[in-house]
């Protein structure tokens, strides 16, 4: 292990080549990235879109940078709306150790900096798998359980560093650039769960895409910080934040182990800790053709973690308590079959015979036996019941989402923001990635243009030009 660990994550980020990055990583970072691109396009349907769209308007009154499906901002405005946007509605990426979301800190800057500057495909492609690799390795170098007792947040906290990272990677920082641009980023670390249960958990994701673009552009600037935020003796963050942490994870087989790896992807807009309970009860609908009119009740098991945070929402409010409302989700996989943006709004919701059903139908309970997002579920109907169990959720490292799945999310949440060339293209051009001569290509695709019907509901960003 290195003596300075910050250093050490440095220089590997600096020195990231093209030829050093696995094949099935960056095929991984692809499915990140349209992943995240899935989820800004439908971002645009996000509750409080329209809040976010008006404060990223109000940065700066240059229109260089392009907001996914709307209009341009400043490189400060849509680095975070799009950042806001892949998270709005939920269904994002999680890394799973450290229950922290990365695309929405990590893509929106680095998108913004390789159209800034016209940079290549492959270079935003190591751009990506440097930030999150970043992320990641910081987190896992926290001692999650430490630091989640300490009642800290992960995306707000490790996303500027792994911003910082992919920027800094764009910009060709050497190792000396690139630890002053985590000391900046660590200055910006910020973000606890007592904003649990409000969307300022969300932006706590799209404030650390922005904190780690300012940091790779100040220390741009030659501007001086520490090179050693991560263990410095007194103020660092593991010795801070989780009381000294775990360094020797963060350069543990780095570069020949990748952490990203174990960035789960979500199929379904619901929590991410409750995506195991989805996973079995679609496991059971599909198996068994199963009539929801004929069910008793479905009781649900779920780790203590999963049950402190969506098991006690039976009576939820609006569309935010719905989203994370375990009862509900569960109530609407099993009489809708499906579990889309659809049933996340005021008319599926709010429809008395789903309030009705979450309160009265669905039991949830905490075992101690389950871990993380696993979950047990029975069906109780006239003469049988149902049961299933869940380890591994659809789209976990284990049981991964294949492209194909990634492009129709992409698909279904497009239509309507994009045209149907520029989705087509959208696909191609992230499947080709290392092939595309420029970003700006790429990003002249995702910005939506005068092709909108006129009874479409304006994208946010038009909306606040």
């Amino acid at each position: 292990m290195s003596a300075n660990v910050t250093e050490a994550l440095a220089s590997f980020a600096a020195s990231l080549q093209y030829e050093n990055v696995p094949e099935r990583v960056r095929e991984h970072c692809k499915n990140l990235l349209l992943d995240a691109l899935a989820c800004a396009v439908a971002g645009h349907r996000g509750e409080e879109t329209q809040q976010v769209a008006a404060l990223a308007s109000a940065l700066a009154q240059s229109n260089e940078s392009t907001v996914i499906g709307g209009e341009a901002l400043s490189l400060a405005g849509a680095t975070i709306l799009n950042g806001y946007l892949v998270t709005a509605v939920t269904m994002c990426d999680v890394h799973r150790p450290t229950l922290t979301h990365v695309t929405p800190e990590v893509m929106p800057p680095a998108l913004a900096i390789a159209e800034r500057d016209g940079a290549s495909g492959r270079d935003l492609l190591v751009a990506i798998a440097g930030g999150c690799e970043v992320t990641t390795r910081i987190g896992v170098g926290l001692d999650y359980r430490t630091f989640r007792a300490k009642g800290w947040h992960g995306p707000g906290v490790l996303g500027p560093f792994g911003a910082a990272a992919a920027v800094g990677r764009l910009r060709r920082f050497d190792t000396d650039r690139m630890a002053k641009a985590f000391g900046l980023a660590g200055s910006q670390a910020a973000g606890t769960f007592a904003a649990w249960g409000t969307p300022t958990v969300k932006f706590h994701q799209c404030r650390g895409a922005l904190s780690g673009l300012l940091a790779a552009l100040l220390a741009e600037q030659k501007f001086l910080a520490t090179r050693e935020f991560l263990t410095a003796t007194d103020g660092g963050l593991y010795n801070v934040y989780a009381n000294g942490g775990r360094p020797e994870a963060v350069t543990a087989d780095l570069g020949r182990r990748w952490e990203l790896e174990r960035i789960a992807l979500r199929l379904w807009p619901s929590a991410s800790s409750i995506q195991g309970m989805n996973t079995a009860i679609f496991d059971l609908v599909e198996r068994h053709k199963i009539d929801p009119a004929k069910v008793k009740k479905v009781r649900v098991a779920l780790s203590q973690p999963a049950f402190d945070l969506h098991g006690k929402l039976a009576r939820y409010k609006g569309k935010f308590d719905a989203l994370i409302s375990g009862h509900y989700t569960a109530a609407v996989i099993l009489h809708d079959q499906e579990l889309t943006l659809a049933q996340f709004e005021p008319a599926r919701y709010d429809d008395p015979k789903m309030r009705r059903a979450a309160a009265e139908q669905i039991e949830r309970r905490a075992d101690p036996t389950l871990g993380e997002v696993q979950a047990a579920v029975e069906i109780d109907m006239d003469g049988a019941t149902f049961k299933a169990h869940c380890d591994h959720p659809r789209g976990s490292p284990e049981n991964p989402l294949s492209r194909g799945q990634i492009e129709d999310k992409f698909r279904t949440y497009a239509a309507g923001v994009l045209s149907p060339a520029a989705i087509a293209g959208t696909i191609d051009a992230v499947a080709n990635l290392e092939k595309l001569g420029s970003v700006r290509k790429l990003m002249e695709m995702l910005r939506a243009g005068p092709r909108r019907l006129q009874n479409e509901r304006p994208t946010v960003a038009a909306a606040h030009a």
